[in-house]
């Protein structure tokens, strides 16, 4: 009687292979995500249909100009990080993660000094409902990817990244990916759009 071949059992789940479950994981979220803002945007334009001026104000685009450059910007910086982890330079990676971080976390602070120079409210009519959750919900994400990149700064710090075990870098570098194109699609809808009328 023969042992039996022993089987290669993976130690550290997600480490192999070009997809793991963390990234498939990843993908739906961002996928259910993306449809959350569809419905919502669309819902914008129905609703905009049927009204003879919409929408009844047209948003200043200086500081949410500043605030599409930034999310540009840390999207090259979050490329940047990304192509670092995988050449294992994890200096590098920390330096533009914190660079992602901080453009990340200006966006925020200028999308909040934008809300206190709006004329309108959310309770002002069915028009600033709609700005203020679609454009709110967006800086929710923007928060929620600054907690991802934050957590995995100190990972990073930590030494838990090489250029094979970085699933965690990766994934949240592409959520942080998925919430600048959401900002364009925002910024387009609710911001270019009505100039152009």
């Amino acid at each position: 009687m023969t042992a039996p071949e022993s089987i290669p059992v993976a130690t550290d789940i997600g480490a192999l292979g070009r997809r793991d479950l963390a990234w498939w994981g990843m993908a739906l979220f961002i996928a259910t995500e993306a449809t959350l803002f569809v419905y919502l945007i669309a819902g914008y334009f129905y609703v905009g249909g049927s009204k003879p001026i919409w929408p009844p104000v047209k948003p200043s685009i200086q500081i949410t100009g500043i605030n599409t450059i930034l999310l540009l910007l840390s999207s090259g910086s979050a490329i940047v990080a990304d192509r670092s982890v995988k050449r294992g330079r994890n200096g590098a990676l920390r330096v533009w993660l914190l660079v992602t971080i901080v453009l990340g976390v200006v966006f925020l602070t200028l999308q909040i000094h934008e809300y206190g120079t709006l004329a309108f409210h959310p309770q002002t009519d069915v028009y600033g409902s709609f700005f203020y959750l679609i454009t709110g919900l967006h800086g929710a994400h923007v928060a929620a990817g600054i907690l991802m990149l934050v957590y995995v700064l100190v990972r990073a710090f930590a030494g838990h990244f090489d250029s094979v075990h970085n699933y965690a870098v990766r994934n949240a570098i592409l959520y942080w990916h998925f919430v600048d194109v959401v900002w364009l699609v925002v910024f387009t809808s609710l911001y270019l759009l009505p100039r152009l009328k």
